[in-house]
């Protein structure tokens, strides 16, 4: 048994003169892959615990309405849906016959608050040390993300430690209206493709006030995702803040409206980027990176065109994804590379409409850092350290909207 308290509260707002409104927390349903749930400290057992053995004899998943839990969808209340610990079982295998993506899962709900103080620990290590990533030798498998979120609306998610997931940690997969607030995420530095939270498909998501610890990206921002704004994230160790990957195997992927603000970023592999592979297509476009402080990172500000995430080289291509209307502004910090900048994009599509100001790159061993540019332009201003790269861009080109975010609606 373990001996922190955790606690998951779903919160239905609606009216309590719309009936069909009312009654949607009935309908939700908290699909539980193979869980072990401890007792709180101080709590006795009850039926609001539900407890699998970690024997392969009961792989199952379980469905629980929160109905069942005392959840009454008025409005008013705040439901509690289960008081324990969550722990996810540390043997992969306990999986087989299941949907080996998911582990916490709520699909389809409309109006949902999870918010504790305690954690979820999804047991990862093994997972880890089956990864290809980790030992070639090993076929690549999927592996559960430790709570996502799907097809849902009106989403608020705070106040909840995730540890050690199997891969991913948070995921917002074709959501809209996001709210996740005061969250901390945290696997170590080497645990392969441990994203912190990723964005999927999802609009009008806000992210802030986080901290993400991981080995993978801190925040992923991926294909037909658009009015994300992330604030005041703490990042590192991990691969920075990611707009991508975009335009895996020939496909179309499109990220608009993004505004990475406020935040910190150090002993991470990457910093704020950009990533699309060759030969896909659509766009990233209108993102804007500003009040960005970095500390021993590698790669501070990189835009990637040619990404390959593959054991075999990536075959050339024309088509690419479309980069331009990017921003970069008030980045200051230490690079681990002599690139503090570097802009990557294609010969047949290249990066337009590139906006530096205010950037001040250093190099954490001393001395200057520079940048590097390939078929990118657009124009800098103010103080720009390394110098700027980029192909001067005609007089009055760009004319993209870097003032301050309108606030997003979420939950």
């Amino acid at each position: 048994m373990v001996d922190d308290q955790y606690v998951i509260f779903v919160r239905n707002r609606s009216s309590s003169k719309d009936a069909t409104s009312r009654s949607v927390i009935a309908a939700i349903l908290l699909l539980l892959y193979p869980i072990m749930i401890g007792r709180a400290k101080g709590l006795p057992e009850s039926s609001s615990l539900v407890q699998l053995p970690r024997s392969a004899d009961h792989k199952t998943k379980v469905v629980i309405s929160v109905t069942e839990f005392g959840a009454k969808g008025n409005g008013f209340d705040d439901d509690t849906l289960i008081s324990g610990t969550i722990i996810a079982p540390s043997d992969p295998d306990i999986w087989d016959g299941l949907d080996p993506r998911k582990w916490i899962y709520f699909h389809g709900i409309k109006q949902i608050v999870v918010r504790g103080g305690g954690t979820l620990d999804g047991k990862g290590q093994n997972w880890w040390s089956r990864s290809c990533k980790r030992n070639t030798t090993y076929p690549c498998r999927h592996a559960p993300t430790a709570i996502t979120f799907h097809r849902s609306k009106h989403v608020a998610i705070r106040d909840l430690t995730v540890l050690n997931g199997q891969q991913m940690h948070i995921a917002f997969t074709s959501c809209s209206h996001v709210r996740a607030s005061r969250l901390k995420v945290t696997a170590p530095a080497e645990s392969p493709n441990t994203d912190g939270i990723h964005i999927s498909g999802s609009i009008a998501t806000l992210v802030e006030d986080s901290t993400i610890r991981a080995g993978d990206d801190c925040i992923s921002i991926v294909g037909n995702s658009s009015n994300v704004r992330v604030i005041n994230i703490i990042c590192g160790p991990g691969h920075g803040i990611s707009i991508g990957s975009l335009g895996k195997s020939n496909s179309y992927s499109q990220v608009h409206d993004v505004k990475v603000e406020n935040s910190l970023i150090s002993n991470t592999e990457n910093g704020v980027r950009i990533k699309t592979w060759q030969g896909g297509s659509g766009y990233a476009r209108k993102i804007v990176f500003r009040g960005i402080r970095m500390s021993n990172v590698s790669n501070p500000i990189i835009i990637d065109q040619y990404y390959c995430d593959s054991s075999r080289q990536c075959q050339n291509q024309t088509s690419a994804v479309k980069v331009h209307q990017i921003s970069f502004i008030e980045i200051k910090g230490t690079s681990t590379t002599k690139d503090a900048i570097k802009f990557s994009c294609s010969d047949s599509s290249p990066c337009e409409k590139i906006y530096l100001q205010d950037i001040n790159m250093s190099l954490e061993s001393g001395g200057n850092a520079s940048a590097y540019c390939w078929k990118a332009s657009g124009f800098s201003s103010g103080l720009v350290n390394p110098p700027s790269c980029l192909t001067r861009a005609v007089v009055g080109l760009i004319n993209q909207n870097v003032g301050s975010s309108k606030k997003v609606e979420v939950a």
